[in-house]
């Protein structure tokens, strides 16, 4: 199989965030900072904004990153999932990422995050991953989580691969 083609999109409203350092830790594919989008996230049609959707929707993986913000993901993050169309991650294999100061909000990732990319029609194949904003450049903090989600990822992905091409094992 070939490498999977990864989107990866940082909702954090700060430019070059603690959250955006978090997502490079788990893929240093290019991303996108949609705290560098700007207005065009407002506007429906937006090219900017519509060559993203795309990136997304054509990608084989996704990770989808967020501080947690009153309990769940940004506004920001909110802006740009809602410029997707319905099942316009048919095919995607997601992974939610989200930043929080405690263990309280653990949760938020499978809470908040998984419903929605489901719902939008992506596979979310392994648990969220939540990262305490105190240990966020710590590589420490990724290894439990890569652990247990990198032999899940590469089966589901290479899974995917067969049944898109028909290719048998």
């Amino acid at each position: 199989m070939t490498a999977p083609r990864t989107a990866v999109v940082v909702g954090n409203p700060k430019p070059g965030s603690r959250t955006l350092a978090a997502a490079v830790s788990l893929n240093e594919q290019p991303r996108t900072d949609l705290a560098e989008v700007g207005p065009g996230l407002l506007t429906w049609g937006d090219p900017t904004v519509a060559d993203l959707v795309d990136q997304v929707s054509s990608a084989d993986l996704l990770v989808v990153a967020s501080p947690t913000y009153k309990a769940t993901f940004t506004g920001l993050l909110k802006l740009f999932l809602d410029q997707l169309p319905g099942n316009a991650l048919q095919g995607v294999t997601a992974v939610p990422l989200m930043l929080g100061a405690g263990p309280g909000h653990a949760l938020a990732p499978e809470l908040g995050l998984r419903p929605v990319l489901t719902e939008l029609g992506a596979s979310v194949p392994v648990r969220g991953l939540y990262v305490l904003d105190t240990a966020y450049d710590d590589p420490a903090a990724y290894d439990a989580w890569l652990d247990a989600a990198r032999p899940v990822l590469a089966r589901h992905l290479d899974l995917t691969a067969d049944l898109t091409t028909g290719a048998t094992r």
